[in-house]
């Protein structure tokens, strides 16, 4: 039998090793604010002036539509807008508000190159959308269509999903369904305008049909304005045979804060 007083010495020494070795990358890249980029006591924190200004979503929230109440109304109570406009789509969840800290975050990873925060953002995508990810059987991100990856060079939704995939232990499909139709950017229109940008802009490719056949699909996107895009999508996943979708993003914008001018997926 091992020794239990060895393995913790063992243990004790690995992470003083870890630590040691990762000092000189932290003394030339040291670590900053993932809002406001003060420098940071460790990667992927928000400093104390940041912090208070994200607001986390948290329960009681609608069990479809993921937007909070502003107290308990009881298991199983849906939102008015779960009831008056059923999605397409079982649940979705959301980590914090489109505000503040978590706007320049969405904007940093969105328009300035920041895959940096990625990884930290899905850490709060992890807790939001713990029982999502539990019951989910691949993750596949909010596609950009081609010419626009092209300019862009990468895809944020495929960003984050990727990291909460490698988190929870799920199979990554970026590939899973294709923007097939070159949208108009969705900032500055309005929700029904939104919706029509996006109809039948989205389908799973013939190949893609049998990975997500009957399976359970976790959508990631990095925001929820309207819901337009991410229903389009879920629509698309089940006409392309799955058998269930969930989304989950980082930032959501609540009902009736929306604006024609926020940023919003692309």
């Amino acid at each position: 039998m091992a020794d239990p007083v060895h393995k913790i010495k063992t243990i004790a020494v690995q992470d003083m090793t870890r630590q040691a070795l990762a000092w000189p990358a932290r003394l030339l890249f040291p670590p900053v604010c993932a809002g406001c980029r003060r420098h940071v006591s460790q990667p992927g924190v928000l400093c104390g002036a940041c912090w208070p200004k994200l607001r986390l979503l948290e329960k009681p929230w609608c069990p479809v539509m993921g937007t909070p109440f502003t107290h308990d109304m009881g298991e199983g109570f849906l939102s008015a807008e779960a009831i008056a406009d059923p999605p397409p789509f079982e649940r979705a969840r959301a980590a914090v508000i489109y505000s503040g800290v978590a706007r320049q975050m969405v904007q940093g990873l969105k328009y300035q190159d920041r895959t940096d925060l990625a990884p930290w953002m899905a850490n709060w995508m992890m807790r939001a959308g713990a029982e999502l990810i539990a019951e989910a059987d691949l993750v596949v991100p909010v596609p950009l269509h081609w010419r626009r990856f092209f300019r862009r060079q990468f895809n944020q939704s495929a960003e984050l999903g990727r990291a909460v995939a490698k988190l929870g232990g799920l199979p990554f499909s970026p590939s899973a369904i294709r923007r097939v139709k070159l949208t108009r950017q969705q900032v500055g229109l309005e929700r029904h305008e939104r919706e029509e940008n996006v109809r039948a802009a989205f389908r799973v490719p013939s190949e893609a049909e049998i990975e997500i056949a009957g399976r359970r699909v976790l959508v990631v996107d990095d925001v929820y304005t309207t819901g337009a895009t991410v229903r389009a999508v879920a629509k698309a996943l089940k006409r392309g045979g799955a058998g269930a979708v969930d989304i989950l993003t980082f930032a959501r914008v609540l009902p009736g804060d929306f604006r024609p001018d926020e940023s919003a997926t692309i």
